[in-house]
């Protein structure tokens, strides 16, 4: 008998034979066989993947920039990324109101008043995602920033500073103030890593121009994929406060065909976007499904008139205003959606803001007024040669700019080119590479072609940031600034590279200049007044639509938008030096906006509201009016996200003031169930 030898193999083959020997036994006693015992294989050990979650919002783009403090950068997007990724010292609240941020800041008070100044405390652990602290450096760096640069927002409070001061190894911050002011609460927020920028190639101009180069906050981006519309962020684990509830936020390019399924399959789990009448319509027939809302942007679309070039002849400003179907533009604009019920009709209070009323004044245009613009050009040396007019054989040739095919600025600009085309102007559309050029460059206080190589920009539409200090906004917007001073707007010598497409600082504000109904406030209700024609019969010529100058004030003397609080019932007349930018009080003080204005006589009227020295109820008595006359501004609406949050996702809140929906992201959670 031969042996099988081998481990496994020998103990193997030995097991049927006592098998069969118990077998045979079995059946001579006539026992019953053994129960068979089954035994279960023993479980593999495998890795466990953890479903991470994940939330997706579609958002109009993720292009860049990113900078929240650049004009040319606001954008939905810059929004969200500003709040979940940068540290603020406030931040609004739902009411709209600034309310300290803990998360940040262990506490933030006005300590003296002569000089005015107020103590930030920066709590010990925050610190940004690189393990640099978040400290007095950050103050500096943005401060510097806001009072050199063109182009950024809300430069009026900045300009204010005359100290910052470093204690308790940075992480206190002493800042005094040149007169009290008020607003302080506006300031720094979206801090920004000093420690990375101010040295960084490129400097401001280059800020976040596509991506961050450190956080400050809950998420940190992890992808950005422009092909795909795609940018995702994660929880950021070096934040040293309350983590993210989910693992991923991802931000996702969608359009008006594409929202609705996106947030039938689950695809994307809310949406932040502009919304056209058709858009909204879709989303409502979801019922249930959806809870829906709108979210106000922090700044008004507004067409500029600049007293530049041609326009700086007051008489040319104005028969060019009345050429504007200003209907039209918002129309155009707002397409349906939900900003045609937050049509703006005043300066400085975007209908946002729960104090807003329209200041527009009873005999301000509110439609084309062909007759008009026909008297006062032909007083200004103009006539009308085969349908352009022309002066000394030259046409009224106009530049026009927008930042590039950005909504709703680009149809506005398209449906202004016409109408003043139709109307016998030459149009020259101002191209710039980008948005951030547009600002820095073209749009720059100073910037009227002469002193920069840039071809003087006469007429633009862009967007007027408001804020929550309506004193601020108002300086801010209109403001004037010692002639010559780089700390009032004008891009600093040592940032000279080619790359500096920031914008200039003023137009932030969000005041803003035309002619409108009185019922432009928020949201409208339809009751209009008695019928003008530029209302009542869009389909008319445009002679019917442009009555004279005095059927037009009998057409408007229902209004009462001139007689609230907020000051439209002045006498027009009352101002009648809207000085350009370059011979403002001979030259001691110039503009520090986009617009190009600057009215001595007015700026002792801004500065005593922005520093609190009269109420501002009593300023906008003064400016709202002298504003409408100049006619340099033409607000026209606060452009409304709709916000579409599914069933799918918990802790989204949004509200009907400047509160940044994004704010809340770090508990936004997906539903189970």
């Amino acid at each position: 008998m031969r042996a099988i030898r081998g481990g496994r193999r020998g103990r193997g083959a030995a097991a049927p034979a006592v098998a069969l020997v118990a077998t045979l036994a079995a059946g001579c006693t006539n026992m019953p066989p053994p129960p068979i015992v089954s035994s279960q294989a023993a479980p593999t050990s495998q890795p466990v993947v953890e479903q991470q979650a994940q939330v997706a919002v579609g958002v109009d783009t993720i292009s860049g920039g990113y900078n929240p403090h650049n004009v040319a950068d606001q954008s939905t997007t810059t929004s969200a990324l500003a709040s979940m990724l940068l540290p603020s010292v406030f931040r609004p609240g739902e009411d709209g109101r600034p309310e300290l941020d803990e998360r940040l800041m262990v506490s933030a008070e006005v300590v003296a008043h002569d000089p005015f100044t107020v103590s930030y405390e920066i709590r010990p652990d925050a610190s940004w995602s690189d393990g640099a602290p978040i400290a007095v450096e950050d103050f500096v760096y943005l401060h510097e920033a806001m009072r050199s640069q063109p182009g950024v927002v809300g430069a009026a409070g900045y300009r204010l500073i005359s100290d910052i001061s470093p204690a308790e190894g940075g992480k206190r911050v002493d800042v005094q103030f040149s007169e009290p002011y008020p607003g302080w609460r506006t300031l720094f927020d979206h801090l920004l890593p000093a420690h990375l920028l101010k040295d960084a190639p490129g400097g401001w101009q280059n800020a976040l121009s596509d991506s961050f180069p450190a956080y400050g906050g809950p998420f940190a981006i992890t992808t950005v994929d422009h092909a795909r519309g795609e940018m995702v962020l994660e929880r950021n684990e070096r934040y040293w406060e309350q983590p993210a509830a989910v693992d991923k936020l991802v931000l996702r390019r969608t359009d008006p065909t594409g929202l609705v399924g996106a947030l039938r399959t689950g695809t994307d789990q809310l949406t932040v976007v502009r919304t056209d009448a058709g858009g909204m319509e879709r989303l409502r027939e979801l019922g249930d499904a959806l809870e829906l809302s709108e979210q106000p942007r922090p700044y008004v679309v507004s067409t500029l008139l600049r007293p530049v070039g041609e326009l700086a002849d007051d008489d040319v400003r104005e028969a060019v205003g009345a050429m504007v179907d200003r209907d039209a533009l918002i129309a155009a604009g707002a397409d349906g959606g939900p900003s045609a019920s937050h049509r703006a009709a005043a300066h400085v209070r975007a209908p946002s803001d729960e104090d807003y009323r329209p200041t527009i004044p009873e005999a301000a245009p509110r439609h084309p007024q062909p007759r008009k613009a026909e008297r006062l050009l032909r007083e200004a040396g103009y006539e009308l040669e085969a349908g352009t007019w022309t002066r000394d054989g030259r046409p009224l040739s106009l530049a026009l700019a927008a930042p590039g095919d950005r909504e709703p600025y680009a149809s506005v600009a398209e449906e202004l080119s016409r109408q003043l085309v139709e109307s016998g102007v030459e149009i020259r559309d101002v191209e710039p590479e980008n948005p951030r050029e547009l600002f820095n460059h073209y749009l720059a206080p100073g910037a009227n072609g002469e002193d920069n190589g840039a071809m003087p920009v006469d007429i633009a539409v862009v967007p007027q940031p408001v804020s929550t200090d309506p004193a601020s906004t108002l300086a801010s917007s209109f403001g004037c600034a010692p002639a010559g001073n780089t700390a009032a707007g004008t891009a600093a010598d040592d940032d000279t590279d080619g790359n500096d497409t920031d914008g200039n600082d003023e137009r932030e504000a969000g005041g803003a200049s035309g002619a409108d109904q009185e019922s432009e406030g928020r949201p409208e209700t339809g009751d209009d007044g008695p019928a003008w024609p530029g209302n009542a019969n869009p389909e008319g010529d445009a002679d019917a639509g442009g009555t004279d100058e005095s059927s037009e004030s009998t057409e408007d003397a229902e209004s009462t938008e001139g007689n609230d609080g907020d000051g439209g019932n002045d006498d027009p007349e009352s101002n009648d030096s809207t000085s350009d930018n370059n011979d403002s009080t001979s030259g001691e003080l110039r503009s520090a906006n986009v617009a190009g204005y600057c009215d001595p006589e007015l700026q002792s009227h801004i500065d005593d509201a922005l520093t609190g020295a009269t109420p501002l109820g009593d300023t906008l008595a003064t400016v709202e009016p002298s504003l409408w006359h100049a006619g340099v501004t033409i607000p026209l609406f606060q452009p409304v996200d709709t916000v579409a949050v599914s069933r799918g996702v918990d802790g989204v809140r949004s509200s009907d003031s400047l509160t940044e929906p994004f704010d809340s992201a770090v508990d936004w959670d997906r539903r189970t169930g």
